[in-house]
């Protein structure tokens, strides 16, 4: 009866070891693996399709160079920190980014690899003006081409920022920034449909004049906001139309639009003095103080970003 009694002992304390070492073992696993949503987090993976091709993006990015003036000031908008900007010509309102805290990484048109391989980013941003260099970029790190497509700019636009907030996670954040652009929009729509008067976009520089129709690079005045053009006919480019000022007389618009690119790269010049000239005082808008000289900053630099947009939502909004 003894020996029963202790071999049935013997049996319930390895049964009790072998119980523990399950447990050990099961935590070890889970410790190693962490809860299931820590995992999701570590191995996110997010492929972003573009002209170029794509990019594979490996959970949230920390180290982000921003090679556009627009999504760099998405990104500070939506409280994103970033480590490496071209700091020539940063936007005023953009200026913090021009400090020690940040990388630079050359200017806009030349970029300084070199630098940008020492930060190794998870996530490079270029646009048109690096479109180029694409190959160079993607060597280093994954690169998300995102320029505006002025043929279809809201579409575009939303897609670039869509784009942004889910590489962040930003997706709430965005979808109440984007609600209210499409608001102010309808409102300045409901004026301008009712409106018969004609407007024509210019860019000036150094005394030289170009101007912006439908679907072109400042076009989206015309065909997002509802603006009536006072020329169909302005060539569609991303430069612009080289026009004279009898031009802009003959056209004689209600309403002018002017763009300063000398001030917005920091020229020192003044587009005002050398436009207001004879023959545009005398065309309707001059005369109806309906000339409207435009931040280049948001317009010429940064244009396309969810601050600069609504910068430019608010300069027409005033022009009515």
């Amino acid at each position: 009866m003894k020996k029963f009694t202790f071999i049935a002992m013997l049996m319930a304390f390895i049964l009790f070891l072998g119980a523990c070492g399950s447990d050990t073992a099961k935590e070890t696993e889970d410790s190693k693996g962490g809860t299931s949503g820590e995992t999701t987090e570590e191995s996110k993976s997010l492929t972003i399709e573009h002209e170029f091709g794509e990019a594979t993006i490996e959970g949230t990015p920390e180290k982000v160079v921003v090679f556009d003036f627009g999504i760099l000031d998405t990104l500070d908008e939506l409280g994103v920190e970033v480590a490496g900007v071209p700091q020539a010509n940063v936007p005023s309102y953009l200026e913090q980014y021009e400090s020690d805290e940040y990388t630079n990484v050359g200017s806009l048109k030349e970029p300084d690899f070199e630098a940008i391989h020492k930060l190794q980013p998870d996530v490079i941003f270029i646009s048109g003006r690096q479109a180029q260099l694409y190959d160079q970029f993607a060597e280093i790190a994954p690169t998300v081409y995102i320029p505006v497509d002025p043929t279809n700019y809201m579409e575009s636009f939303k897609e670039n920022m869509n784009t942004v907030a889910e590489i962040f996670g930003k997706q709430d954040e965005m979808n109440k920034e984007l609600e209210d652009v499409d608001s102010r929009i309808a409102a300045i729509q409901e004026k301008t449909s009712g409106s018969e008067e004609k407007a024509l976009i210019i860019l000036g520089t150094q005394g030289k004049v170009s101007a912006y129709g439908p679907a072109s690079r400042f076009g989206f005045i015309h065909d997002v906001f509802g603006v009536k053009p006072a020329d169909e006919g302005i060539e569609a480019s991303t430069h612009g139309q080289n026009i004279t000022f009898e031009y802009i007389l003959d056209t004689n618009p209600d309403i002018l639009y002017v763009i300063d690119r000398d001030t917005a790269i920091g020229e020192d010049s003044s587009v005002k003095e050398s436009f207001e000239n004879d023959l545009v005082k005398k065309t309707n808008a001059y005369k109806n103080d309906n000339i409207h000289y435009l931040d280049g900053e948001y317009w010429y630099l940064s244009g396309g970003g969810l601050q600069s947009m609504k910068e430019m939502i608010s300069e027409i909004e005033a022009s009515f």
